[in-house]
C-alpha cells in the first residue's frame, strides 16, 4: 500500500484548526518582492533547504488560505486591524507548523520537518467535527490529495485495495464497489460514497457507480474511509462504512492544473482544474474530465452451479457469461399436434448455445466518462462561507447485478448550495439520474432467442431451436440415419450441431436488425432498453456547541430526504405517469467529553431516523479513546455500534414485466408461493415435486441491522514507525436478498389449478388468473456472525524509503448456521499489501504496491461460484521539473498481467500502462 501511506491533512478547517507541535517560523534573512499588494508571504522548504510546492497556508479559524507555487512560494491577504493572525503551514508527511503575526510580513520562512509521530494528522468523517486521527473512535483510514496523485488504477476507488479492510470488486474499468467487512458485491450497497457529504448514489437504484459520475482526481483534495457501522451519525445505509471525497477550496487551491494521460487499451485521459480568486470575497472553481479507453469483457464460459448439464455437455449448458443460453425441459407436456417430444429425452434439459458478452455488445467495447463541474464561494465572513454549485458527469461501462448491465451515457446532474462555518453548517442538494442509451445483456439476449425467425413470421428461433433438436435426435436414433441409428450420445451430438445450425448468430444479417431494434425498445418483455429518470432532494444542518471548558462538546443535527422516482412504468409502479414519492427524515447527537489532560476522551452518539414504509430506526454508538505516551502518540480505542439500511427504491417499488417472469416490489403484505430453492440452495421443481414441500413466505421488507463491537490501537510506536490495528465481532439480522418463486402477483399463494394455468401459458401475464414466477425482495431471518481483523504498520525510513505492508482478516462465523446455508458474505478470509515509496534524485517519486487477496466462494446474483486467488502489482513514477512547472508520469495497474477477476460473473483486470504529464501554475 506504498501508495497510500498514512496521511498529514492538506488543510484544516476553521472548525477546530490542526493539532500542531508548536513551532515559529523563521525569517528569511533578504525579504520577498511584494506579491501584488498581498500582506502576507514567504516560501516554504524542508529542514534541508528543499522548497516544499502543494503546501498549504491558512489563517487559522477563517477559510483565507493558499498554497505554495513550485517554488514554494505564496502569499495572502490578512487583516490585521482587529487582533494579530496565526497562520498555519501544512504538508503532508510533515509536522504542521504555525506563526504568530501582527503585521504585515512578506519574508516569511517557514522550514518543515519530517512528522516522526503523526501528531497533526485530521479527518472530519469520523465524528463530523475535525478531530486528531489517532483519536477517532473508529477504524479510519484517509488518502491524501498527494497519495491520490501515485494511484494508478484507471479508475480512483479501485486503488483503495491497497487499504487494510477495504475490499474493491470491478464489474468493468470504471465502474467499481467499494465493501468493507464482508458481503461484499458488485454494486456496494452497504456503503455510502459522499462527495462534500453530497451522497453520489443514482436515486432509482440507490447504488454508486463509483467515481464514474464523480468529481475528477485533480480536484480531490482527500479521501476518507470510515469502517464498519456509521447509521449514528450518518443515516441509513451507512451499514459498513462511509467513503467521503472531499474537494479542493478554491480559495487555499488557486490556480490552473492540468493532467494528460496516454496508454494501453487506447487510453485517454484528460482533466482539468481551475480555480481563481477575486478579489478577498469570490471564489469561483471549474472542473472538467474526458476518460477513454477500451474496456474488459467478462468471458468466463465455465457452468454455473444451476446448470442441469456439466460443461461440454451435447445438451448444451448454462455459462457463467453467456446470455441467451435458453433451456427447454423436455416433457410429454410439451407434446402438440406436429410436435411429440422424444420419450427418450423427457427428463433431460436441453441449452440454447446463446451470446457472447462481445457478441451483444456488437463491438461497442469503448468505456468512456466526461464529468463538468462549477462552483461559486462567498466569503460572508472570514469565518462563514456560501457556497452554490452545479456538476454533471456522464459514463458508459458495464455494471452488474441480477444481469450484466451495458450502460450508455448513464448519468448524473447533481446542484448543491452550503452554508457552512466554524460551528455548523447548512446544506440542500438535488440529484437527478438518467439512463441514458443503457441496456440489459440478458434481456437482449432472451428477445433475440424469443424473435420470428423471418420478418412478419410466426415461428421463433428458439422454438425452432428445440424443435431441431428434437426432430434431429428422433432421426439420428432411427434407422433411416445413414449407415444405421447412433448411440443415445452420438444423436444428442447431432442434434446440438443441427439445431445450433437454426440458432441466431451475430454474424447473421438479420442480428444487427433485431439488436438495434431491441436495445432501443423499453418495454419490458419486448425490449432490453432501461429507463428511469428519478430526483432526490436532501436536506440537512448541524450545530456544534462547546458547553464547557472543562472538554465537553455537543454537536447535534437533522436530516431530510425525498426521492421522486419516475420510469413511465416500466421500472416502476409508477405506469400512471405519477412520479413515486418516497422519503426518510432523522435527527442525531453526539457528546464527546475529554477527562485527564485530554489523554482519556468518551464519546456517545446516536441517530433516530423515520421512513415512510418502515418503522422508525434508533442507531447508537459509544466509544473510548485513551491516549498514552509523552506526545499522546499511543492511542487505544473501544467502540460499540449500531447501524441499518432499508431496502433500496427498487426492493421497494419495482415492477417490470418481461413476460415469462415480474419482478415485484415487496411493501405491501408480503407474498407467498413455491420456491426454487430452499435456504441450503438446493434446487426443487414446483412443477413436479409434490407442492406442500417447498412453501415459501415473504414478509413485507424490514429494514436490514447490524451490530458491532471493535477495539483497535493506532500510533507510533517507536519514532517513524506508525502501527493501525483494529478487531471486529459482528452481527446481522433481516439480511436483504433477493428470489424467484411461483405465486400470485397480489402476494396470495397459488392454488395447484392456477399453477398449472401458469405452465400452460409459459407464466406470461396472458392469463391474469395464472400464477407467474415473481422475483421479489425479502428478509432472512437467520443471524449471520462475522469478525475480523486488520494490522498495518509504516516504516518512515527517510523521504527516499517509506515501507509498508498491511494484513486483513474476515472470518464467517458458520457455528450457528444450517448446513449449506448461504449468506452472500462474498468475501476474502485472507489478503495482505507490501509497498515501498519514496522521493529521489531530489525530484523523483515513486510508489510500487503488491497486492494478494485469497480466492474465495462468491454468491452474486448473477451466478455463484470460486473466484481464484489473484495478485497484482501496481507502480507509479513521477518527475517533476519545477521550472517547466510539470510532473512528468508514468504509471501501471496488474504490472504482470496476473489473473485478477475480482468477481464471479465479472471481467479480467489486466495490464494497463500509461504515460503522462500533470501541469500546475498557481
Amino acid at each position: 500500500m506504498a501508495a497510500l501511506l498514512p496521511a498529514q491533512p492538506a488543510l484544516a478547517s476553521p472548525a477546530t484548526g490542526p493539532h500542531p507541535r508548536q513551532a515559529s517560523a523563521k525569517r528569511k534573512a533578504a525579504a520577498l518582492p511584494d506579491p501584488a499588494g498581498k500582506t502576507v508571504g514567504g516560501v516554504v522548504f524542508t529542514a534541508a533547504g528543499e522548497p516544499l510546492p502543494g503546501a498549504t497556508v491558512f489563517i487559522k479559524g477563517t477559510y483565507i488560505g493558499t498554497s505554495t507555487n513550485q517554488l514554494g512560494e505564496f502569499s495572502l491577504n490578512a487583516a490585521f486591524d482587529k487582533s494579530p493572525v496565526v497562520l498555519v503551514v501544512a504538508y503532508v508527511g510533515y509536522e504542521t507548523q504555525d506563526s504568530t503575526l501582527t503585521g504585515i510580513d512578506n519574508s516569511l520562512r517557514f522550514n518543515l520537518v519530517r512528522s516522526a509521530t503523526l501528531l497533526n494528522e485530521t479527518v472530519v468523517s469520523a465524528s463530523r467535527v475535525e478531530e486528531n486521527i489517532l483519536r477517532a473512535p473508529v477504524t479510519i483510514d484517509k488518502v491524501s490529495g498527494k497519495q491520490l496523485e501515485r494511484i494508478s488504477t484507471p479508475e480512483v476507488l479501485a486503488g483503495l485495495g491497497q487499504l487494510a479492510g477495504v475490499d474493491v470488486n470491478s464489474a468493468s474499468m470504471l465502474f467499481t464497489s467499494v465493501s468493507t467487512r464482508g458481503f461484499n458485491t458488485a454494486k456496494s450497497e452497504r456503503v455510502i460514497q459522499l462527495v462534500d457529504y453530497m451522497d453520489t448514489a443514482l436515486p432509482s437504484l440507490n447504488l454508486s457507480p463509483g467515481n464514474l459520475v464523480g468529481i475528477p482526481e485533480l480536484d480531490m483534495e482527500s479521501i476518507e474511509i470510515i469502517h464498519g457501522p456509521a447509521s449514528a451519525l450518518y443515516g441509513s445505509n451507512a451499514l459498513s462504512g462511509v467513503v467521503l471525497f472531499n474537494s479542493k477550496d478554491p480559495f487555499v487551491y488557486d490556480g490552473l492544473s492540468v493532467r494528460l494521460r496516454g496508454g494501453e487499451r487506447n487510453l485517454r485521459d484528460a482533466q482539468l482544474r481551475y480555480a481563481k480568486k477575486l478579489g478577498n470575497k469570490f471564489a469561483i472553481k471549474l472542473n472538467g474530465s474526458y476518460f477513454e479507453a477500451q474496456d474488459w469483457l467478462a468471458n468466463n464460459f465455465n457452468a454455473t452451479k444451476t446448470s442441469a448439464n456439466p460443461e461440454g455437455s451435447p445438451l448444451g449448458y448454462e455459462a457463467v457469461n453467456r446470455h441467451g443460453d435458453d433451456n427447454l425441459l423436455f416433457s410429454r407436456a410439451l407434446n402438440r399436434p406436429g410436435f411429440v417430444v422424444n420419450s427418450e429425452l423427457e427428463g433431460k434439459t436441453v441449452y440454447m448455445p446463446g451470446f457472447s458478452e462481445q457478441e451483444l455488445i456488437a463491438g461497442d467495447q469503448k468505456t468512456r466518462s466526461y464529468r463538468v463541474q462549477g462552483a461559486v464561494s462567498y466569503l460572508i465572513k472570514d469565518d462563514l462561507k456560501l457556497t452554490v454549485e452545479a456538476k454533471r458527469g456522464v459514463g458508459t461501462s458495464t455494471y452488474q447485478n441480477l444481469s450484466r448491465f451495458r450502460i450508455k451515457d448513464l448519468g448524473t446532474n447533481q446542484y448543491r448550495v452550503e452554508l457552512k462555518g466554524n460551528n455548523g453548517f447548512f446544506r440542500a442538494y438535488s440529484t437527478e439520474d438518467f439512463t441514458g442509451s443503457s441496456y440489459e445483456l440478458t434481456q437482449l439476449a432472451a428477445q433475440l432467442n424469443n424473435s420470428p425467425t423471418t420478418e412478419g413470421g410466426t415461428t421463433s428461433y428458439k422454438n425452432q431451436y428445440f424443435g431441431t433438436y428434437n426432430q434431429a435426435y428422433t432421426f439420428a436414433r432411427s434407422s433411416m440415419y445413414p449407415g444405421g441409428a447412433l448411440s443415445p450420445a452420438e444423436a444428442q451430438a447431432f442434434a446440438q450441431k443441427t439445431a445450433n445450425g437454426t440458432a441466431l448468430k451475430s454474424t447473421d444479417a438479420r442480428y444487427a436488425t433485431l439488436r438495434d431494434k431491441i436495445i432501443n425498445d423499453d418495454q419490458p418483455g419486448r425490449g432490453a432498453a432501461q429507463n428511469f429518470n428519478s430526483y432526490l432532494n436532501d436536506v440537512s444542518g448541524q450545530r456544534g456547541f462547546h458547553l464547557s471548558d472543562f472538554g465537553t462538546d455537543l454537536i447535534v443535527g437533522a436530516a431530510y430526504r425525498e426521492y421522486r422516482l419516475g420510469s413511465g412504468g416500466k421500472l416502476f409502479s409508477d405506469a400512471n405517469g405519477e412520479r413515486i414519492r418516497n422519503y426518510e427524515y432523522g435527527g442525531y447527537a453526539q457528546l464527546t467529553q475529554t477527562f485527564l489532560d485530554t489523554r482519556l476522551k468518551f464519546a456517545l452518539a446516536g441517530r433516530v431516523d423515520n421512513f415512510k414504509n418502515f418503522k422508525p430506526a434508533f442507531s447508537p454508538r459509544a466509544a473510548v479513546v485513551y491516549s498514552a505516551g509523552a506526545n499522546k502518540q499511543h492511542n487505544f480505542r473501544a467502540s460499540y455500534g449500531r447501524a441499518f439500511r432499508s431496502p433500496s427504491n427498487t426492493d421497494q417499488y419495482l415492477r417490470s414485466d418481461v413476460g415469462s417472469f415480474i419482478l415485484l416490489g415487496n411493501i405491501g403484505e408480503g407474498f407467498k408461493g413455491y420456491g426454487f430453492t430452499n435456504a441450503q440452495g438446493q434446487s426443487y421443481n414446483p412443477f413436479t415435486t409434490p407442492i406442500a414441500g417447498f412453501e415459501v413466505s415473504f414478509d413485507k421488507l424490514r429494514l436490514e441491522r447490524v451490530s458491532t463491537v471493535e477495539v483497535g490501537y493506532k500510533g507510533a510506536i517507536i519514532p517513524n514507525v506508525y502501527v493501525d490495528a483494529s478487531y471486529f465481532r459482528s452481527s446481522y439480522h433481516d439480511f436483504i436478498g433477493g428470489s424467484a418463486f411461483v405465486g400470485n402477483v397480489d402476494g396470495t399463494r397459488p392454488t395447484k389449478q392456477q399453477v398449472d394455468a401458469g405452465l400452460s401459458s409459459g407464466f406470461t401475464n396472458a392469463a391474469a388468473s395464472s400464477a407467474r414466477v415473481i422475483y421479489a425482495a425479502y428478509n432472512n431471518d437467520q443471524e449471520v456472525r462475522t469478525q475480523g481483523a486488520t494490522f498495518g504498520v509504516t516504516y518512515y525510513l527517510n523521504r527516499a524509503l517509506n515501507l509498508s505492508g498491511n494484513y486483513s482478516l474476515n472470518v464467517l462465523d458458520r457455528s450457528n448456521l444450517p448446513v449449506g446455508f448461504r449468506t452472500f458474505f462474498n468475501t476474502p478470509k485472507h489478503k495482505f499489501n507490501i509497498g515501498a515509496s519514496g522521493i529521489v534524485l531530489r525530484n523523483l517519486n515513486y510508489s510500487v504496491n503488491y497486492r494478494w487477496v485469497e480466492g474465495h466462494n462468491q454468491e452474486l446474483p448473477l451466478a455463484t461460484g470460486m473466484v481464484r486467488t489473484y495478485r497484482t502489482t501496481d507502480a507509479y513514477l513521477g518527475y517533476t521539473a519545477p521550472k517547466l512547472l510539470t510532473t512528468f508520469q508514468a504509471g501501471v495497474s496488474n504490472m504482470f498481467n496476473t489473473n485478477n477477476t475480482q468477481i464471479i460473473g465479472g471481467p479480467q483486470i489486466g495490464r494497463l500502462a500509461y504515460l503522462g504529464l500533470l501541469f500546475n501554475v498557481n
